[in-house]
């Protein structure tokens, strides 16, 4: 029994990967620095790809920066 424990306790269970806002780090409501972190790269990237979206999809953008603005929060 006692081995049994033991190797339960050996296998860490690593929490999943979850998405946050980074506040710190963030200009407007921190989606895009968010996004970053939970990415791996670089926060000008995820915001030039946010200008870029805004710019060609009219706007649409901006509803789902609000939206993930408002959920995660």
């Amino acid at each position: 029994m006692s081995q049994l424990k033991h190797r339960n306790e050996e296998r860490a269970v690593r929490p999943s990967k979850s998405f946050a806002l980074d506040r710190t780090g963030g200009k407007l409501m921190g989606v895009c620095s968010g996004i970053a972190r939970y990415f791996g790269i670089d926060v000008t990237w995820v915001r030039i790809g946010f200008v870029a979206g805004t710019l060609l999809g009219f706007g649409s953008f901006i509803l789902i920066y609000l939206a993930i603005g408002l959920i995660a929060d």
